[in-house]
């Protein structure tokens, strides 16, 4: 018996694939739009995105801004070690200083990687003195992202 999502072994089918590769490249998408781009009809569509809204797959659909068009033309990559004791005094620091977009914790010598967005270099000080009392840090500019975020591959899997 097929599941709702239309997933054997945990892979997405073809026809759900396509509609997160699509919505990937344009969140604003019309179902009529995919039904027309994936072959079907608009409410087998809609169908299929409420399964994958509903089992997590597609999480929301969000809105990509340049940080750049708002002023934000420096990126940093901060690697940050609390010191003894400091581990959760410091999460709750990087949670509520905006300028920290993303941050994941990790293992290693580190304890967190971070991604902050500045206006200019001159900011970058404030924005860590913010935090050295209770971590160490060690940052990295970044000149380029040959990568930008991008779904994991989602070809089916050759068994």
């Amino acid at each position: 018996m097929q599941n709702d999502l239309n997933i054997e072994n945990d892979v997405l089918d073809g026809i759900d694939r396509q509609l997160v590769q699509l919505l990937m490249a344009n969140a604003r998408t019309t179902a009529a739009d995919l039904a027309r781009q994936v072959g079907m009809s608009a409410p087998s569509v809609a169908d299929r995105l409420r399964r994958l809204e509903e089992s997590g797959v597609v999480r929301g659909y969000t809105l990509d801004v340049d940080p750049a068009a708002l002023g934000y033309t420096l990126t940093a990559i901060v690697r940050i070690r609390p010191l003894p004791g400091q581990l959760h005094k410091v999460e709750k620091l990087i949670a509520g200083i905006g300028e920290f977009v993303e941050c994941d914790k990790v293992t290693g010598d580190d304890c967190f990687v971070a991604r902050l967005l500045l206006k200019s270099i001159a900011q970058l000080d404030g924005v860590l003195d913010r935090i050295t009392e209770y971590a160490e840090t060690n940052t990295a500019i970044v000149k380029s992202s040959p990568v930008r975020r991008r779904l994991p591959p989602l070809q089916a899997s050759r068994v």
